[in-house]
């Protein structure tokens, strides 16, 4: 599962698949991880320096090759070495709060070995697309049944599977439509 580190959240879906015995893996999208890479960044650079960027490229590749714990370390040493104190390294200790804190979900080594996703961007982007573009019109209003069949067809055409769909839908009406005289007499299995 990706989602994007809220407490609360991890909780749920923690309790969820333990409530159905069901073992998950869960990864925390990147993007967020980066965001805290890059306040720690601003706490050992000025805004206008260009090897902030660097900085945050090298802890983001180690992050990514599976060493959060190895960078969390390196951030605190770091901030130890220059001296700062209080609000000067908020960034950086907030930074190493996340990465310890949340250790366990941000395996991305395994993950991208995986060949999961990381991000949640295309995912998003997909949700935009099938959702928003459809449902999200002024002055639309959808009931469920409504909008999930709308937004079931909306991903059948996106996956260009619609012809193939559309063959089913109308062997399945016909059969309904027109039940063979035996028809009757079959049981259900399922």
């Amino acid at each position: 599962m990706l989602v994007d580190g809220a407490a609360h959240q991890l909780e749920l879906i923690q309790a969820e698949a333990a409530r159905r015995d069901t073992p998950i893996s869960v990864v925390i999208d990147i993007v967020h991880v980066l965001e805290y890479l890059w306040s720690a960044a601003w706490c050992f650079h000025d805004a206008s320096d260009p090897a902030a960027e660097d900085w945050v490229a090298v802890h983001a590749l180690s992050i990514l090759a599976g060493d959060c714990g190895r960078i969390a370390e390196a951030i605190t040493a770091q901030a130890d070495k220059a001296g700062l104190k209080g609000d000067q390294r908020r960034g950086a200790d907030a930074c190493v709060r996340y990465l310890t804190g949340k250790a366990e979900f941000l395996r991305y080594d395994q993950a991208l070995a995986q060949g999961w996703p990381i991000a949640t961007g295309v995912i998003e982007g997909a949700c935009r697309h099938l959702i928003a573009d459809r449902l999200d019109i002024s002055g639309a209003r959808w009931g469920l049944a409504g909008a999930e069949a709308v937004l079931k067809l909306r991903a059948v055409h996106s996956n260009n599977d619609f012809d193939a769909y559309w063959r089913y839908h109308v062997t399945r009406e016909h059969e309904r439509l027109h039940p063979t005289t035996d028809q009757a007499e079959y049981t259900l299995t399922a």
